[in-house]
């Protein structure tokens, strides 16, 4: 453990300098400090509640990843395909359900590489493309559905106030139109019918983990859908988990994304000063005002669906639309959801040759799915 600790500080700072979205928020943060003199006021900028929920669920699953639960449930569905567009479906619709509960971060880290590995055993390396493409996009749009889908819905589902159910039926139009969509892009892949066989040693082979703590982080994950039902204080959640980690296994702790949270403090910090200067706020008040889904789509395009949410909040009077524009946004460029480049480093490192044939694929998938969801969005409101 002390090694462990040793090197930890090392590897912490790799990756925040390798970071750019956290480093921008900070950058941003401490700009806004020469315009607004830290003070008191600075203790209201930070929603504690969610960041704690965030960090809450983040070792859960990563307990339930280092358990292997994800790839196994995913070799189980795998034994019924028997063709092309099965072995896709399956593919594709275990990243859209699963981004609901898990975040969609963390159903493209499990599944994109299981994925990879399923298809070149099946000799079907002709769908590897079309099918990481989809499963990015199944996991952008189906974390959508839930506030523990993606740290900008849990973060907007605290400030909105809306109940659980509130939400999803908010977002279920949205998600039941993706679903649509994403079955008719698998009806048009090359050669669905040809049949495969996926051999049973071609599954993961990892030993399930321990059922123990497999029972020990479904309770703690109940725990924490409690306190995103305003159940349980999140403190108590907080708290709970980290003893039940720590007495099973300290690592999952350290696992943890902790720069997304440093760059969650970093926005606070910028758009609590920027609305406490008149002249700023009221500039972007007037700019978002009725504009809100579009806005925060197309700063979704350039500085990804996270940050736009963070930013805009603070200055958006419809933050329904707010919500629906940040999920929508999150397709289009390869920036738009930072989800989408864990899809991207995993294909190129094991394709180097093929990085252009990717990125051509993926943006006229995306953006073709960002103009029928905008349509979409019309018809529904």
């Amino acid at each position: 453990m002390n090694r462990y600790l040793k090197a930890l500080p090392k590897a912490v700072i790799k990756k925040i300098l390798a970071d750019p979205v956290l480093i921008a928020a900070w950058v941003l943060a401490f700009v806004s400090m020469f315009f607004v003199h830290p003070d008191a006021g600075y203790s209201s900028y930070v929603d504690w509640r969610s960041l704690g929920i965030l960090w809450g669920l983040m070792v859960v699953i990563q307990g339930f990843r280092d358990n292997t639960v994800f790839e196994k449930a995913g070799g189980f569905l795998l034994k019924k395909v028997r063709n092309g567009w099965q072995l896709a479906a399956v593919l594709v619709f275990l990243c859209f359900f699963a981004g609901m509960f898990i975040t969609n971060d963390v159903a493209l880290i499990t599944f994109v590489p299981f994925s990879i590995m399923i298809l070149k055993h099946s000799g079907r390396e002709d769908l590897m493309i079309p099918v990481i493409v989809l499963q990015t996009v199944a996991a952008n749009l189906g974390s959508m559905l839930t506030p523990v889908g993606n740290p900008q819905n849990l973060y907007l589902y605290g400030l909105t106030g809306m109940s659980f159910s509130e939400f999803v039926g908010t977002m279920l139009p949205y998600t039941l139109l993706s679903g649509a969509l994403l079955v008719a892009a698998i009806a048009f892949l090359p050669g669905k019918r040809k049949e495969i066989e996926i051999h049973e040693h071609y599954e993961v082979m990892k030993q399930f983990g321990h059922k123990g703590q497999i029972v020990v982080y479904a309770l703690l994950f109940a725990v924490a859908m409690c306190t995103v039902l305003r159940l349980v204080p999140w403190w108590i959640m907080a708290l709970v988990i980290l003893a039940a980690a720590l007495s099973m296994d300290y690592n999952v702790v350290f696992h943890v994304d902790y720069g997304l949270l440093l760059t969650f403090i970093g926005f606070f910090i910028f758009t609590g000063n920027i609305g406490r200067i008149p002249q700023i706020r009221d500039a972007l008040e007037a700019f978002t005002a009725g504009r809100e889904f579009l806005t925060s789509v197309l700063a979704s395009q350039v500085i990804s669906n996270v940050p736009a949410a963070l930013l805009l909040s603070g200055f958006a009077k419809d933050l329904n639309s707010l919500l629906t524009g940040v999920n929508v946004g999150g397709l289009g460029t390869l920036i738009a959801s930072m989800a989408s480049l864990i899809s991207y480093k995993a294909y190129t490192n094991a394709f180097p040759q093929k990085k252009k044939n990717y990125f051509l694929m993926f943006t006229a998938v995306n953006v073709a799915f960002l103009a029928f969801l905008c349509i979409g969005r019309i018809i529904i409101s």
